[in-house]
């Protein structure tokens, strides 16, 4: 472990864990992750050594600079380890009482820590801070899409608690890792990203379940037009530049078609019910039975690489 150096806690080992440890590491924080096993030990390792690779083949990192990375990763079992964290990213379970536990962990081990930052996507900041005595005014929800060192866009939403200066902090060194955070006003269900996300794929089932089109005519729409606009301008810009007389014309028309529906639709249902869930029961909307899964992640991945100019430390 490098000494005089920043250092960030990372408390679990899945996708999201990895992911960050890539990119605190990737950025000279000694980066410490918290682990319960020598099972999720190889597992955090294996994801940490994988995101490199990747942006090896792409020529975005050295290995040279690679090496580095690794040497400022610790992964450890013993919450002492983390007595030196600013900052401490909780990437377990969405369980509230495993979540608690950590904190007051944290707050056992963490003297000086800033901010406890939780990557829930569904519990909201004031449950994850009750009860907390020590650190409850510092814990703040820090939601990222995965993986969370490609995907720039972060949101966060404080508690009632949280004390003045801590979001301005995680806003801060959130910038320095080279994400694009925003502030929520109020927590809500599904923060932005995924309110957004599901009321468009509300619509794209209501198609389906009209007999409209097909999966995958609505997914070539998607590929096809309006999707690729909105990685260089915003819906608001867009609809602001269109001219929002139009805009609003064009709401009174097809506002009253669209879905409104509040509960699960039939046509996912069925798939459900039938067993039909996607790659790992090899059919969902899609036969996914003989798909080449590589090519299909480097797909996924390909929008999000140039995110990835970073600053990799030299030594």
């Amino acid at each position: 472990m490098k000494s005089g150096k920043r250092q960030i806690g990372i408390i679990g080992t899945g996708m999201i864990a990895s992911s960050m440890a890539t990119l605190c590491a990737g950025h000279g924080f000694q980066t410490i992750v918290i682990s319960r096993s020598e099972k999720s030990t190889k597992r955090c390792l294996d994801g940490f050594e994988s995101n490199f690779s990747m942006m090896a083949e792409r020529g975005l990192v050295t290995d040279a600079q690679v090496n580095v990375c690794r040497s400022y990763l610790t992964v450890s079992k013993d919450y002492a380890s983390l007595s030196g964290a600013e900052a401490v990213f909780e990437c377990i379970a969405e369980d509230l009482e495993e979540k608690h536990n950590v904190y007051r962990l944290i707050e056992e081990y963490c003297p000086d820590v800033r901010a406890i930052c939780s990557v829930s996507s569904s519990i909201v900041p004031d449950k994850l801070a009750d009860g907390m005595e020590k650190y409850g005014d510092r814990i703040v929800v820090t939601h990222p899409f995965n993986p969370a060192h490609m995907v720039p866009y972060f949101e966060l939403c404080a508690s009632a608690r949280t004390a003045p200066g801590v979001m301005d902090y995680v806003m801060d060194l959130l910038k320095e890792l080279d994400r694009k955070p925003v502030i929520l006003k109020k927590p809500t269900p599904g923060f932005i990203g995924n309110r957004l996300q599901f009321a468009l794929l509300r619509e794209a089932l209501a198609l389906v379940e009209e007999g409209i089109a097909d999966p995958r005519d609505i997914d070539t729409c998607l590929k096809y037009s309006f999707c690729p606009r909105y990685t260089s301008i915003g819906i608001f810009e867009h609809f602001d530049n269109g001219g929002l007389e139009l805009c609003g014309t064009v709401c009174g028309n097809l506002f009253p078609v669209l879905s409104d529906m509040k509960s699960i639709p039939d046509v996912l249902k069925h798939k459900i019910n039938e067993g039909k869930l996607g790659p790992r029961t090899g059919e969902g909307f899609y036969d996914w039975r003989g798909f080449d899964m590589e090519a299909y992640q480097k797909r996924v991945m390909e929008p999000y690489w140039r995110f990835c100019n970073w600053d990799f430390p030299e030594k």
